[in-house]
């Protein structure tokens, strides 16, 4: 006997409004686009990647110079914002006058190393002075001035980029031919992961991290020093009127460098010291209590709401106040405006090869370096 018409039309229509239903309702996917940004110089291509989570938290990224072009999250009334300074096309960043390494993994070695020069292994070798007297963020065209080999892909519903690069033996002037990659990772927890190795033909220095410029305002316009701050360290590394440090480990205690408890950027930007006058603000490296992967620095606007969590492997911390950002152009065709973004860059100590007394940065063959930095992103109601 023939089912009945009506009961099957019934049982259609159910189905089709319980798809409908379970379709309108389905999670928000991760997602990756990759587009074409332009070519440098010598004619190679450079791509940007866009990387969305579930939660609508969007990552820009290009290979050139492995940049973290923005970064869009909400603020306390959940409107989405770019908490990163950075330029909107890819002749922003080849135009490099005044450019600060926006976004960019710096490399091989981050910050400065004194004269550029260093010994290792009996050897003296001889580094570009690019800031002089000394060498600085890895030379005239370090890691942020190249084109990476790149990827993008989505893993375990996690969008992600690898990147590649191959500075050969002499580059720069340091030794060895490095292979260096870097993941980003977008993670369903609102976090952008960083995770970093690389390998060498020969015994070398590294030192890597990524300089993003953050404004927890979305609002470059504005400066950064009420941003609150706290840093897990104790003890910091004093520096010269070069701002090289002078090999000293020295207590935060008592001094404006004590961001043990949540302070305002500003508070003691101000104070009269050598410290503070020969950066023209904050621009040092703190030790970081404790070992593997641990907070290292919390920020928080009072304005957004948005909070910022610094987790890491390294074994200090960069904190600078963007002192010189007035010489950088922005978009608008008019320049930055002086400490309207902060860097929190996770890495080794500066000028490490030359002090004994600091952690090491040595890496020979058959070694490989690893580096993870972790940049939570949230809100405060």
């Amino acid at each position: 006997m023939s089912p009945r018409p009506n009961k099957m039309k019934s049982l259609l229509t159910m189905f089709v409004a319980v798809a409908t239903l379970v379709t309108a309702h389905a999670a928000p996917q991760a997602t990756l686009t990759a587009k074409n940004w332009g070519t440098v110089p010598g004619g190679s291509a450079v791509k940007l990647y866009t990387l969305t989570n579930q939660h609508g938290t969007t990552v820009t990224i290009t290979d050139f110079g492995a940049a973290v072009t923005s970064i869009s999250t909400p603020d306390r009334s959940g409107v989405y914002g770019n908490i990163v300074l950075g330029r909107a096309t890819l002749s922003g960043y080849l135009d490099d006058s005044g450019l600060p390494h926006f976004g960019a993994t710096v490399g091989r070695c981050a910050n400065r190393i004194a004269k550029g020069r260093f010994t290792l292994d009996g050897r003296e070798y001889a580094l570009t002075v690019n800031n002089p007297p000394n060498h600085l963020h890895g030379g005239t065209r370090g890691f942020d001035r190249v084109v990476w080999a790149s990827v993008g892909s989505v893993v375990n519903g996690e969008p992600r980029v690898s990147l590649h690069y191959r500075s050969v033996d002499g580059d720069q002037g340091y030794p060895g031919t490095l292979e260096t990659d870097v993941v980003y990772t977008l993670t369903a927890q609102d976090s952008l992961r960083i995770a970093y190795a690389a390998s060498t033909s020969s015994p070398t220095v590294v030192n890597l991290t990524n300089h993003c410029y953050f404004n927890l305002d979305a609002d470059p316009t504005n400066d950064i020093l009420s941003t609150v701050l706290q840093i897990n360290a104790d003890k910091y590394t004093p520096v010269n009127a070069s701002m090289i440090p002078t090999g000293e480990i020295a207590p935060v205690d008592g001094t404006p460098f004590d961001f043990r408890v949540a302070t305002p950027m500003g508070d003691g930007i101000g104070d009269k010291c050598d410290q503070l006058n020969y950066a023209l603000g904050y621009d040092h490296n703190w030790v970081i209590r404790g070992s593997g992967l641990r907070v290292a620095a919390t920020a928080y606007s009072a304005k957004s709401g948005r909070v910022l969590t610094v987790s890491t492997t390294e074994p200090g911390i960069q904190f600078y106040t963007g002192n010189y950002l007035e010489y950088a152009p922005s978009d608008s065709g008019a320049n930055f405006r002086s400490r309207s973004g902060f860097c929190l860059e996770a890495q080794h100590y500066p000028d490490s090869p030359n002090h004994a007394g600091f952690p090491s940065i040595a890496l020979r063959p058959g070694q490989t370096y690893r580096q993870t930095t972790v940049y939570a992103f949230g809100v405060r109601k």
